[in-house]
């Protein structure tokens, strides 16, 4: 998929996610918004695919929405919103949907719509000299890209508040401490230990994975009782497969795993 600025490279069952606007802090414009939809949607479709690994070039991770692009609309604002939001959300539903364990990598400023994307991941290492911002009210804006769902769930309703009506950066340190991100490491270690856990879960079970990832976003809906019973027949469904029997003999048998 040739994109001007998405990069995507498959291997070794890892696709590797690049926010390619450097330049620009990697901020989000319509045809960017579009390509990371595009690029979202064949990591999905990609059997070879087991772990996404998202990350921005340059010194930034993301400084959310392109504002030139925005001011350029004039009295298109509002119908440029949608559609960018159209696309931006549409990408974060299927990496969020995915199969495959998606690992974001910031460091810099993750802003805004940044921000939201890596509140969607399902782990996020963080370089020391990482911030984080909502951003959107103090532009007159308010939160998208799935921020208003995942924001609240993470760290609580108040400090979700907090974040987006004062608008200040939260250095990675406290986002760790606040349960934002998994990991905080040094801006010269952080792809290296982001490709090393990758590389990990790339030999893990697939489905396995998959299904667990579902079943804790489902969990915030359902009651106990339809949880347990969704985990029953998720369970019985898992032990079908021949993931499964190679888990239990490779424990048996104290030997790693060969996951299909």
């Amino acid at each position: 998929m040739p994109s001007a600025n998405i990069a995507l490279d498959i291997h070794d069952h890892i696709a590797r996610l690049t926010l390619n606007r450097p330049e620009a802090g990697n901020a989000l414009t319509l045809t960017m918004a579009r390509e990371l939809m595009e690029a979202a949607l064949q990591c999905g479709e990609d059997p070879t695919v087991r772990v996404v690994l998202l990350t921005g070039a340059g010194n930034t991770f993301c400084a959310g929405g392109d504002l030139k692009s925005f001011a350029a609309t004039g009295d298109q604002l509002p119908r440029h919103a949608k559609e960018i939001t159209t696309y931006l959300h549409a990408a974060i539903s299927l990496l969020t949907r995915m199969q495959a364990p998606v690992i974001a990598a910031v460091q810099g400023s993750a802003a805004g719509g940044g921000m939201s994307l890596t509140c969607a991941c399902d782990l996020v290492l963080a370089a020391e000299s990482a911030r984080f911002v909502v951003a959107y009210t103090r532009i007159g804006l308010t939160p998208d890209g799935s921020a208003s769902y995942f924001l609240p769930r993470l760290i609580g309703l108040r400090r979700a508040l907090e974040l987006t009506l004062t608008n200040r950066p939260l250095s990675a340190q406290e986002a760790y401490d606040w349960g934002l991100v998994n990991i905080v490491t040094s801006d010269a270690e952080l792809l290296s230990r982001a490709e090393a856990l990758a590389a990990q879960l790339a030999t893990g079970a697939t489905y396995a994975q998959g299904v667990a990832k579902r079943l804790m976003r489902l969990s915030w809906n359902e009651t106990l009782e339809t949880q347990m019973a969704t985990e029953s027949q998720a369970i019985a469904d898992a032990a079908r497969l021949a993931d499964a029997h190679e888990g239990i003999a490779a424990f048996l048998e104290k030997r790693p795993p060969r996951f299909h």
